[in-house]
């Protein structure tokens, strides 16, 4: 049922939470798993926010941390690193991946200034090709 599943990191307690639901999903329907980092772009300069939670070496230790973390639990899985709006990003590779199914946490860190209503986990759910299950 669900072939391919697309899980988009950060490093929110949400989305730890959310990976005991991947391990199930996957192990139960043999997926695909694709781990995927979105670095925002900022809006002002076109270039990449240069933070602690957004440099390169921190996006490559972070899809590295999950990627073991799944494979302590006997589960192989894929990385992606993207540049660009976060939930615009995620939709485009699932939609590029044909993925089955999106699971994230309900809050990440990416909570806009409008607020949770504007999450990405929000537009996500309003943009995605496929269903999203969202993790409380």
């Amino acid at each position: 049922m669900f072939k391919t599943v697309l899980f988009p990191v950060d490093r929110s307690r949400e989305a730890r939470e959310a990976a005991e639901v991947v391990i199930e999903i996957v192990n139960t329907y043999s997926s695909r798993l694709v781990l995927l980092s979105v670095v925002e772009e900022s809006v002002e300069e076109g270039e990449l926010l240069e933070s602690p939670m957004t440099s390169e070496e921190a996006i490559a230790e972070l899809l590295k941390n999950a990627q073991n973390m799944f494979a302590d639990r006997g589960i192989q899985s894929e990385t992606m690193e993207r540049e660009g709006k976060p939930a615009f990003t995620i939709c485009d590779v699932a939609d590029e991946l044909d993925a089955d199914l999106i699971i994230m946490g309900s809050r990440g860190l990416g909570l806009t200034e409008e607020g949770a209503a504007n999450s990405v986990t929000n537009r996500v759910i309003d943009l995605a090709p496929c269903p999203v299950l969202v993790v409380p």
